[in-house]
């Protein structure tokens, strides 16, 4: 009977412990989230509202990881003009002047032609996780899954190509 108790306690604390272990998804995240950090991304965990997709009555709103670069310093009448937008993936009627797949959450009819036409080659180029992308004055943000660590470099450049261009 003793042995029975001894070997119900020890179980019941190999349970806690193994319970309070990280699983291997959540060591490839953090060290996913350590490697962004010195390229200048901050993480944050939000919840992103999609656009109200076709056949929904309403839209559609999930928790998200969002990796953000800053845009740096910008003209101060830029900033103030600046009109903020986001896109996702989804089939969506708010989808004009952009490639198929995508639809606009914020900011339709917000661009120009030419401002279009850099926003779609870098939509083209962004790896298969990514299912967002958002501008504002202050950062530009990607919406990702965090699957594959090779992607980062990938998110990095088309944020970057985002800054550059002024999108």
């Amino acid at each position: 009977m003793n042995l029975l108790i001894i070997v119900f306690v020890f179980l019941s604390l190999l349970g806690s412990i193994m319970w309070v272990m990280p699983t291997k998804r959540d060591r490839f995240l953090a060290k996913l989230r350590l490697q962004a950090r010195p390229l200048g991304f901050q993480v944050q965990l939000i919840k992103l509202t999609y656009p109200r997709e076709r056949g929904e009555v309403e839209a559609r709103v999930v928790s998200s990881v969002v990796y953000r670069l800053l845009r740096g310093t910008i003209a101060q009448d830029i900033h103030n003009a600046w009109n903020c937008w986001r896109v996702v993936k989804c089939t969506t009627n708010a989808s004009e002047g952009l490639i198929e797949g995508w639809g606009w959450a914020l900011g339709e009819r917000t661009m120009n032609h030419e401002q279009l036409i850099g926003l779609n080659d870098i939509l083209k180029n962004l790896p298969e996780g990514v299912y967002g992308l958002e501008s504002t004055p202050v950062h530009v943000s990607a919406y990702w899954n965090e699957r594959e660590s090779e992607e980062l470099r990938s998110v990095e450049q088309a944020l970057q190509e985002m800054i550059s261009k002024i999108l």
